[in-house]
């Protein structure tokens, strides 16, 4: 690792990404710190002919399956490179039948963001384990995304032209393997893909009781959200927002987009919150105290007893120039945390002696 340079005010320092080339400061600071990261995206998007902002074309269509609300002139393609206008109609590589999708089964209890408390992990229903040998997790990668994270740890959802497709009656059938005891819907983000998910999760409650559980960025169509969520309330299952930063500006230098719906979801869901947890990256030199502690705050104003976990950051994508979190920064987010919400977690903890 070695130290890079912020365009705007020339600070030197390990936790300055040069592919954002400006630091938390100037970003939270600065308006025109914007611009330098939004040359960014258009650099990782470019790589994958994903088109480089929200399409806002006058006269176009008007996709509402997430808060980005693309509207697409003739010719032109959806943020998530799913829909595209075609001579004035909506053509989508995806329909509620059919999806582009990873499937695979991992062992229980695995690697998920809320595998500390979901009893789908955890196995402390031990009444849903004792009728099997075995017991897995059907894991729903979407490709896909209404986000464009520069740091990215599954960007492959990006390979849009070499995802492999899955029809929801085989997505289904997947589920009803007796050794499946819980489906996680994840990605990129489920949100370019809702209406498949939910159709294929009610269909999958309707034939045997499983865990339907969701990792998102949160920025969905608050109706699809609702219904999503539902799903989960009734399975025993977990919704997972990944709140990213509290700050509007560093939201959009880290992602590319507006993360304000995913608050406002999160919110809506909370008469639900038996079902809520979030998670946050810590990118270390962006994400830090002053970040969690405003998504935390902004949790335990709903109930503090939504479990919350911080998770490790592992260098990855456009952003692998940066270092692993520092314990130190770990321990004062967490404390951070911790003044504001009663379940906090760390995760990815063996990336610290690693």
């Amino acid at each position: 690792m070695r130290e890079h340079t912020c365009a705007i005010c020339g600070k030197h320092s390990l936790y300055i990404s040069n592919a954002l080339g400006v630091c938390l400061d100037c970003i939270r600071a600065k308006p025109e710190a914007l611009a330098h990261t939004a040359r960014a995206h258009e650099r990782a998007r470019a790589q994958f002919d994903l088109p480089l902002k929200p399409p806002r074309s006058a006269g176009g269509i008007r996709c509402d399956q997430c808060a980005n609300r693309c509207r697409m002139g003739d010719g032109e393609w959806g943020y998530c490179g799913l829909r595209m206008n075609v001579e004035g109609q909506l053509r989508s590589l995806v329909s509620t039948d059919s999806a582009l999708a990873h499937v695979y089964t991992d062992p229980l209890p695995t690697n998920c963001c809320a595998a500390w408390f979901c009893p789908g992990c955890t196995g402390y229903d031990q009444s849903t384990y004792r009728s099997v040998p075995e017991h897995h997790n059907l894991a729903v990668f979407f490709y896909g995304c209404n986000f464009d994270c520069l740091y990215c740890q599954n960007w492959s959802h990006k390979e849009i032209g070499a995802a492999p497709r899955i029809k929801k009656e085989d997505l289904v059938g997947l589920a009803l393997n007796p050794s499946v005891s819980c489906v996680c819907f994840f990605g990129g983000s489920p949100e370019p893909q809702l209406p498949f998910a939910i159709g294929a999760a009610e269909s999958m409650l309707k034939e045997k009781s499983t865990y339907i559980c969701w990792e998102w960025n949160g920025c969905g169509n608050p109706k699809l959200v609702k219904r999503a969520a539902d799903l989960s309330a009734k399975s025993g299952g977990v919704v997972k927002f990944d709140l990213k930063a509290a700050d509007p500006s560093l939201s959009m230098a880290l992602s590319g987009v507006s993360n304000e719906m995913a608050f406002q979801n999160f919110a809506m869901l909370g008469e639900c919150k038996e079902t809520l947890t979030a998670t946050t990256l810590l990118v270390p030199g962006y994400v830090d105290a002053q970040e969690v502690e405003g998504i935390a705050r902004f949790i335990g104003e709903i109930d503090p007893q939504i479990p919350y976990s911080l998770l490790v950051f592992h260098p990855d994508f456009y952003m692998a120039d940066l270092p692993i979190t520092p314990p130190s920064w770990v321990r004062e987010c967490y404390r951070a945390a911790k003044r504001h919400l009663k379940r906090v977690n760390v995760g990815n903890k063996h990336l610290l002696t690693s």
